[in-house]
């Protein structure tokens, strides 16, 4: 299988999982504004579910530490792409819609 290709595949994997993590990252935060607002309109004391609260925000706080790892990861990742010889990037960030894009077949013809 051409090298490109087997690194594509990984980069897939890659962003996969980092965008998992982001949309956990926004679940959670979501989680813990819902809580503080249920607390609120239900007119209950800030003791009320602080112990949940605080698991809450140690969940956020472990899915921040798996980010920065996977970021880490990607950056060592990047290294070894280039130190293999592959020097097209295969996926890109498409700023307007906030999501990945691919690279159009035709850099990847020029990468063989």
């Amino acid at each position: 299988m051409e090298k490109i290709f087997v690194v594509k595949r990984a980069a897939s994997k890659l962003h996969a999982t980092e965008a998992a993590i982001d949309a956990a990252m926004v679940e959670v935060s979501e989680m813990m504004a819902e809580l503080v607002q249920t607390r609120k309109d239900l007119k209950l004391s800030a003791v009320v579910g602080s112990v949940a609260t605080a698991k809450v925000a140690a969940a956020m706080a472990a899915l921040s530490e798996a980010r920065s790892s996977m970021v880490e990861a990607h950056a060592d990742m990047d290294d070894i792409r280039l130190r293999i010889g592959v020097r097209t990037k295969m996926v890109g960030w498409d700023l307007k819609t906030g999501e990945a894009a691919q690279v159009s077949n035709e850099r990847l013809s020029e990468a063989s």
